[in-house]
């Protein structure tokens, strides 16, 4: 009988990592550590190395607290379990706290974290909380693992990277990797009913930029002010995923009698954008259509207080073929063969920047963001940020995510008000303030913001509450400056929130290096005046 890998020797290993600096390093050290591991040891160890727990298409959480983490602890005997944790019983650990719910949950939760907790030895303890609030602290993010999968398994990297793109479960394309080898993760494609990552979009400096890329032709869509989502239908049934690859089948009733009625298919995998709109059918708000995505019941009363619009803009499966690779002008050829040209998302194919800047205008008067441009010839590359598609948008923002917040003052006495903003560093995916803000948000959002983060929080003085990076939020901001202040090099001045992105999560925000190109643009505009 083969025995268990020791918890104990992943959580060494997440120990040296911190202490690594070298990303080559870090990719050495976890391809070496998964593969000296049993089969049903790689998952669970992939997903607990980068803090992970359960992959994004899981809906399952953990719904532990800081107060009840403490509350656990303080009860904790002298006298500990001396059976050591293996990395498999860890993760059976959390698939139970995670399966407690209803009438006693919160008690069973308690008495499992309290009985893997009475077995940990001190440094086991410590990460075993490092992984409960997903802070690892070590650098090693998807990036870094997709890496040190393909070193293990002695593949190309890109090939790790699209499977994972289509399984959405970093665990299992490491196990399949690594038994299957390229083989195995070539069989792994996009499915009905199984979401896939969607793919996203660089943020254009300028309509040149985009026509200079996509080589002086492109299609241009209108950018909506609403959640991105994608559709899966076969014969019997419709699913709606959001861009957390989250099933909302069950908020959107309506879209998915839509779906039916109007998608004239017998299976595909189609992706849109579903808007808010008011009784003049313009769009509402960001927030409205959000309100829908939190709604399982009284759903008619819902649909009514806000009413919600299908925009289509792409064909991902048909009718049993993938189109992933299949060029975007095809893909949206097909798109128009099956759907019904209401739901169609209102789209611009020129190589004239005089129409382009024309529809740019048209789209902001309608109330909607502004425009996406892509590329005729490109192919869907579910996860990936590249050039074959731009977002284009007249006012500077950024996605970043709140890492602390200071208790208000004055009128904000009571609130988690002053936010800590942060960017994500490419090379080793730790994140770095790059600015402080307290304008933006309502007084009602403000309490919500606060409640949420309370429930986030890690640690905390009289003054900061530090939490886990859930939030993710839209950042308008006038100049971006360089800061002696800040561990990023960078400060955003005049930073107010636009909008809380419940759509977004912490691997989609932007990065240092995107801050650092913006910093830069800023002297080739000033230049040119």
């Amino acid at each position: 009988m083969v025995q268990e890998t020791h918890f104990i020797a992943l959580v060494e290993l997440c120990a040296k990592l911190q202490q690594t600096a070298r990303r080559t390093e870090m990719v050495q050290l976890v391809g070496a550590f998964l593969h000296s591991l049993e089969e049903e040891e790689i998952g669970p160890a992939v997903l607990l190395i980068i803090g992970r727990v359960f992959p994004a298409s899981d809906p399952r959480t953990l719904n532990l607290s800081w107060r009840t983490i403490q509350r656990v602890e303080d009860n904790l005997s002298l006298e500990r379990d001396g059976r050591p944790l293996t990395i498999v019983e860890v993760y059976r650990y959390f698939c139970r706290i995670a399966s407690a719910c209803g009438k006693g949950s919160r008690a069973k939760k308690e008495s499992l974290l309290k009985e893997m907790l009475s077995r940990a030895r001190e440094l086991e303890a410590k990460y075993l909380l490092k992984m409960i609030f997903g802070e690892m602290q070590h650098g090693v993010g998807e990036g870094v693992m997709l890496e040190a999968i393909a070193r293990s398994a002695g593949v190309d990297v890109e090939l790790v990277r699209k499977a994972y793109m289509f399984a959405g479960d970093l665990g299992q394309v490491a196990t399949v990797a690594l038994r299957k080898g390229k083989i195995g993760l070539q069989a792994i494609d996009i499915q009905v009913f199984k979401p896939i990552q969607p793919m996203l979009a660089q943020v254009a400096k300028d309509l040149d930029q985009v026509f200079s890329e996509h080589r002086g032709r492109t299609a241009l869509e209108y950018k909506f002010d609403g959640a991105r989502v994608q559709i899966h239908k076969n014969a019997e049934q419709v699913k709606i995923f959001s861009r957390h690859l989250s099933d909302v089948t069950d908020s959107f009733p309506d879209i998915v009698q839509l779906a039916k009625k109007r998608l004239k298919v017998g299976e595909a995998v189609v992706e849109g954008e579903v808007i808010a709109v008011g009784e003049d059918q313009k769009p509402l708000p960001f927030q409205q259509i959000m309100r829908r995505f939190r709604r399982v019941h009284r759903l008619d009363e819902m649909i009514r207080e806000v009413p919600a619009r299908l925009y289509l803009f792409d064909l991902l499966y048909w009718e049993g073929k993938s189109l992933i690779d299949t060029p975007y002008e095809e893909r949206r050829t097909l798109l128009s063969s099956i759907c019904d040209p209401s739901l169609l998302a209102p789209r611009l194919v020129t190589h004239n920047v005089a129409a382009a800047r024309e529809f740019l205008s048209k789209a902001m008067d309608c109330g909607h963001e502004g425009l996406m441009a892509k590329a005729l010839d490109s192919p869907y590359t579910p996860g990936a940020r590249g050039k074959n598609w731009f977002k284009i948008k007249p006012a500077d923002h950024l996605d970043l995510t709140v890492i602390a917040a200071d208790w208000g003052h004055g009128r904000r006495r009571g609130w988690l008000s002053n936010y800590h903003l942060a960017a994500r560093d490419e090379e080793s995916g730790r994140l770095y303030v790059v600015g402080k803000t307290f304008k933006g948000l309502t007084d009602k959002e403000f309490a919500w913001i606060t409640q949420r983060l309370k429930a986030l929080k890690t640690s905390e003085t009289p003054y900061t509450v530090y939490v886990r990076p859930e939030i993710v939020v839209e950042v308008a901001y006038n100049e971006i400056q360089k800061s002696p202040h800040y561990q990023s090099g960078f400060a955003l001045r005049f930073a107010r929130i636009s909008r809380i992105r419940e759509d977004k999560n912490v691997d989609q925000i932007d990065t240092i290096e995107r801050i650092r190109e913006l910093y830069e643009m800023q002297f080739k505009r000033k230049a040119k005046k």
